[in-house]
């Protein structure tokens, strides 16, 4: 009984070794849009979206800096996103859609956007 028990155990942690390789755990900081059918993230430091019941992801932001921490615009049009791209993280806004970020914040600290004002 024991020399069975030991067997599934490895083959359950091999079996998950295997599962890890074909689904990267790269995937962070998941944003639901306000109508709740899509999902933004961050992966390996780069913006994404894709519809919340799967599919193949589209890529958003193409950066050699860190991309993470997105927003949604309270009507879902536009996304917020912090990014390293000149040295500190600023705040970053940008199509829902994709297309150019473009840069809001320029301090010298570290700045995440939480939410949108209720004004936009």
């Amino acid at each position: 009984m024991k020399n069975h028990l030991s067997f599934f155990i490895l083959s359950f942690v091999f079996t998950l070794g295997a599962v890890a390789q074909e689904h990267p755990k790269w995937l962070r900081y998941p944003a639901i849009s306000p109508d709740g059918n899509t999902i933004a993230f961050t992966y390996k430091g780069d913006i994404y979206r894709v519809p919340k019941n799967g599919g193949v992801a589209q890529q958003l932001t193409f950066h050699k800096a860190h991309d993470y921490n997105v927003v949604w615009s309270k009507d879902g049009d536009s996304l917020a996103f912090a990014s390293n791209r000149f040295g500190n993280f600023d705040v970053y806004v940008m199509d829902a859609k994709g297309g150019e970020a473009t840069r809001l914040t320029f301090h010298s600290n570290d700045e995440t956007p939480y939410s949108f004002s209720a004004d936009d």
